[in-house]
């Protein structure tokens, strides 16, 4: 086993060497603190003047935020320090001194300044307790597919055809012809879903769209699990069991992250199935009654998911939408025409839609017409019209958005804390 600072108390009593960087340090008359982080947490390493060498006792006065050193000394319980446990220092061996100061310090800074700094911002205690809790989200995702016989299957980044049409894609030069950058793994997770029967692409992707909101990137990560002989119910049974499922496995292994957030974990308890479900009617028919700005037939805002996801305190599942303001893709109510069998999952807290999903529609005629209607190119669609023609069946899926997700779990009001590197409208650098 690797001897890091997460997993110290497999060596309480043990003399071990640690590796990682100097976060902070205070001293207190013969006694001296190294605050030491090592990416997997902090440690107290206390140095006591008659216990070490007279120049390792002085290393304090010399040691700056960040310099990287290799730390030797036994483990020992401490309830008071960071951890539960500290570190009595036999030994420091410095790699680099910092010769500038660090540019982050305990002072405020702008969020402009802190991520143009995002490669440094990365090594505080919040951002560092937030992209955790993401590898946790991101660890769950793959285990709660991989138990449930799902079939990774990636999709490529570059495409001939928009998902939802090219208004916002990012359109590329693709030798003597133009691509564009994905902005789903949907049309292809169909076609393997019809190859594999469970499937589900993981992977960014990219929106053109000229948002400056709070909960849009550029490019973001999404999980899209496609099925075959799968309808709109099976689709949302699924939903909530695995957005509960990466809760739960959140709850179960981020509690550090979370009292470093100063998240509120009784709200995420109670996320377990069943969530509730209502249509885009009554939706709309609740809107109204409190008072909302919002017009039948149109999608929902900002407020108004904030709005209804108040009446919860679980994710709630809107579906059946008016067909006009969904994908061409989407299967028709068979019982109303003019709704669409789709399904978007509005979080609590404010959070928005971390899910949009549904049925897709597997009548070739239909989609042939669809797609006309919708004045797409019929060529580039060719091949997904083929799934139609050779064993067309029901089948149903959603994507997952991780960026929104991580906001919601973590509590972050701001998108772009959630993913190491945001891409925003202004931003394509660090």
């Amino acid at each position: 086993m690797d001897k890091t600072i997460s997993n110290l108390s497999h060596f309480e009593g043990q003399e071990i060497t640690l590796k990682g960087w100097v976060y902070n340090k205070r001293a207190i008359g013969k006694i001296w603190f190294l605050i030491l982080r090592d990416g997997t947490g902090l440690v107290q390493c206390v140095v006591v003047k008659g216990e070490v060498d007279e120049s390792l006792f002085n290393l304090e006065a010399k040691l700056n935020q960040e310099d990287s050193v290799i730390v030797t000394g036994t483990i020992r319980k401490e309830p008071r320090s960071v951890g539960g446990y500290e570190i009595g220092v036999t030994g420091i061996k410095v790699v680099q001194h910092v010769t500038e100061e660090y540019p982050i310090g305990p002072k405020e800074h702008g969020p402009d300044f802190l991520m143009s700094n995002r490669h440094l911002w990365l090594r505080s205690k919040r951002q560092n307790a937030i992209i955790r809790v993401r590898h946790r989200v991101i660890k769950a995702i793959r285990d709660f597919f991989d138990q449930n016989e799902f079939t990774l299957v990636d999709s490529p980044m570059f495409t001939a055809n928009a998902v939802e049409g090219t208004t916002d894609l990012f359109e590329v030069d693709y030798f003597d012809r133009s691509a564009y950058l994905t902005q789903s793994g949907q049309l292809y997770g169909e076609a393997s879903a019809m190859a594999f029967g469970k499937i589900y692409v993981f992977g960014p992707t990219f929106r053109a769209e000229k948002s400056k909101t709070r909960r849009h990137l550029t490019e973001f990560w999404m999980v899209e699990p496609e099925m075959a002989f799968c309808d709109l119910d099976e689709d949302m049974d699924l939903a909530e069991q695995f957005v509960s499922y990466i809760v739960q496995e959140c709850l179960e292994h981020c509690q550090e992250e979370f009292k470093i957030l100063e998240r509120d974990t009784s709200k995420l308890e109670n996320i377990i199935p069943p969530f509730p479900r209502i249509t885009y009617d009554e939706a709309a028919k609740l809107l109204i009654e409190k008072g909302a700005d919002f017009t039948y037939g149109s999608d929902f805002g900002a407020p108004d998911e904030t709005l209804l996801a108040e009446q919860y305190d679980k994710p709630v599942m809107i579906h059946r939408w008016p067909a006009d303001i969904k994908a061409f893709y989407m299967k028709r109510d068979k019982d109303n025409n003019d709704l669409a069998l789709g399904v978007d999952m509005i979080a609590p807290e404010g959070f928005g839609e971390i899910i949009g999903g549904g049925q897709r529609e597997d009548n070739y005629e239909t989609l042939v017409r669809r797609i006309r209607r919708h004045d797409l190119p019929m060529e580039p669609f060719q091949w997904y019209l083929d799934l139609r023609k050779y064993g067309s069946v029901p089948h149903a899926g959603f994507g997952l958005g991780v960026e929104r997700t991580v906001a919601w779990i973590t509590g972050t009001k701001h998108i772009r804390e959630t993913i190491p590197y945001p891409r925003t409208m202004s931003r394509l650098e660090p």
